[in-house]
């Protein structure tokens, strides 16, 4: 198989002393990095130190707005109204623009984190708004949404720029949506099996879900995790055995 595909990762996540996975190492994996504003994680030091390294490695950076929800880290529903959302989003994603020209590079995408990102990928409205939000900030952003959701409905109906990610170590239920990660099985923890997975949907121009079910979509970029046990080796894995099959890794 021969096309190129971008790898994200989620990154930045850290707070002060606190530390969540191995930036440095993932960095050496991914093509594009998905950099946390401070809302659900991160802070203005923890976003210099990840930009800085990014720009260094030539890694496309994104800025990864979220709920404002340290605690839980930004994996818990909040009913506010949807403009609340968007001046959200829109300002994590200033900070972001900041400390990336700061760093010496620039923000080229966006992708919404956690319990935003799942419920804005059933719900038009919300999904709207937080990338109207956004291309007012910058018209020429990519957009990151989960392909086949209704992210990129929206996209389609904005036509922006944009770019279709599925993840490599989640599964999929058969409406393009991810398993919940409190039932087993929804989190993949093997290198060989995730990749084998991948290459499958790239071939079918499909996520493929638990049932077996084929859902047709435009896959741009693959999310590989790097909070998960054993994150980096596995990252590291999936991109050997993608580049053994004829995938060439390249940012958005």
């Amino acid at each position: 198989m021969t096309r190129n595909v971008d790898l994200n990762s989620d990154m930045g996540e850290g707070f002060g002393p606190w530390t969540m996975g191995d930036d440095a190492a993932l960095l050496d994996i991914v093509s594009s990095a998905n950099i946390a504003c401070g809302f659900h994680a991160g802070d203005p030091d923890v976003m210099a130190q990840t930009m800085q390294q990014a720009v260094t490695r030539g890694v496309g950076i994104g800025a990864h707005p979220g709920f404002a929800d340290l605690k839980g880290f930004g994996r818990r529903q909040l009913p506010l109204p949807h403009a609340e959302i968007a001046n959200a989003v829109a300002y994590q994603l200033g900070a972001a623009q900041a400390m990336a020209k700061r760093a010496g590079g620039h923000v080229r995408h966006l992708k919404l984190h956690g319990a935003l990102s799942n419920m804005a990928s059933v719900d038009h409205a919300l999904a709207r708004a937080c990338y109207q939000a956004a291309l007012d900030v910058d018209p020429d952003i990519i957009i990151m949404v989960l392909a086949a959701t209704a992210m990129e409905d929206v996209v389609r109906e904005m036509d922006c720029n944009w770019a279709g990610e599925i993840f490599a170590d989640r599964a999929y239920n058969d409406d393009a949506t991810l398993v919940d990660r409190s039932l087993p099985g929804a989190v993949l923890h093997n290198a060989e099996v995730a990749a084998a997975r991948i290459l499958k949907m790239l071939e079918a121009g499909a996520i493929i879900a638990e049932t077996g079910h084929h859902i047709p979509c435009q896959i741009d970029t693959i999310c590989l995790h790097g909070d998960t046990p054993g994150a980096v080796a596995m990252a590291r894995g999936i991109r050997e055995r993608l580049t053994d099959a004829g995938i060439t890794i390249a940012p958005l």
